[in-house]
């Protein structure tokens, strides 16, 4: 069954009398005519996969371009001292949505959920409430099909593509997601995590797809950490009752007509916002002359 709405799936998850998570697995069970066990265990590889993301990215390795790399160890290291503002869950939090976004970044292994380059923020935020809890590995596997069931009604109505709908259709969608799964993962209810995920995502519309160089690293990567912290808050809120006036539904329905309406030069396109200044239009040139000098050693 084709899941169209937010709406929709929140009146399949009472109907099933399931959180959204389990709805969605029962519902793709159904649909793909395959066992839920064969469905938990695949998604059990790709958390396998994110756990690996954040040890590989705390090696410090350098990224291709050399704009990122090692400050996924700094902030660690810091907060292990006990020095950070952040602690607890948002600490952690930080320290994996770094550290899987350098991985991305230095073309290590990673879940492109719901892409490649906002691929930090779902590990960021669920592994952080999985260690900080002691959450079973079967509870954030059902959290991650809540953030994929989410993820499919935003592609289905707007956009998980830089490159068509700017950081908002990416960071932004990864941020909704995540703050659904956390509501479900600390035992909110499915209307909880439609208004955390309409939260999270209202507070990224309008972020622009700006790569510097055209590479996935700046300011990619601290743009993910950006998205883990509004996808806790988002969460925090919803669990306290505060509510979305505007519903998700339309919230992500208001992102893809203003994906439509950003330029061509602020989605993914590297020609505007921060890789057009003058810092990052030099960072481009050093990196672009670097390449031709090991291209040139390479023939």
């Amino acid at each position: 069954m084709f899941i169209e709405s937010v709406e929709q799936l929140i009146k399949e998850a009472k109907k099933l009398g399931q959180t959204l998570g389990k709805t969605a697995v029962i519902l793709e069970a159904k649909e793909r005519e395959v066992p839920e066990e064969e469905l938990i265990a695949t998604m059990q590889k790709r958390l396998l996969v994110m756990k690996e993301a954040i040890s590989e990215g705390l090696t410090g390795k350098p990224s291709v371009g050399g704009l990122a790399g090692g400050q996924a160890v700094k902030y660690k290291k810091r907060l292990d001292e006990g020095k950070n503002l952040a602690s607890g869950v948002f600490g952690k939090a930080i320290t994996y949505a770094l550290a899987v976004s350098e991985a991305n970044a230095s073309m290590g292994l990673i879940v492109a959920a719901p892409t490649a380059g906002s691929a930090g923020v779902l590990p960021g935020v669920l592994l952080s409430l999985m260690e900080e809890y002691g959450l079973s590995e079967e509870k954030v596997v059902e959290g991650l099909y809540a953030a994929g069931a989410v993820g499919l009604v935003i592609a289905h109505k707007a956009s998980l593509s830089g490159a068509q709908g700017g950081c908002q259709a990416e960071c932004g969608s990864a941020a909704a997601m995540a703050a659904v799964a956390a509501v479900e993962l600390m035992g909110g209810t499915p209307e909880q995590a439609a208004m955390a995920g309409a939260i999270a995502l209202k507070g990224m519309l309008g972020l622009v797809c700006d790569p510097v160089a055209g590479l996935v690293e700046v300011p990619c990567v601290k743009r993910n950490v950006a998205a883990a912290v509004q996808a806790l808050a988002a969460a925090d809120m919803a669990l306290a009752g505060i509510t979305s006036a505007i519903s998700f539904d339309e919230v992500i329905g208001a992102m893809g007509e203003i994906g439509r309406e950003l330029p061509l030069s602020l989605k993914e396109t590297a020609l505007g916002g921060l890789a057009a200044t003058p810092t990052g239009k030099a960072l481009a040139a050093q990196i672009f002359q670097r390449k031709e000098e090991n291209d040139g050693k390479d023939n």
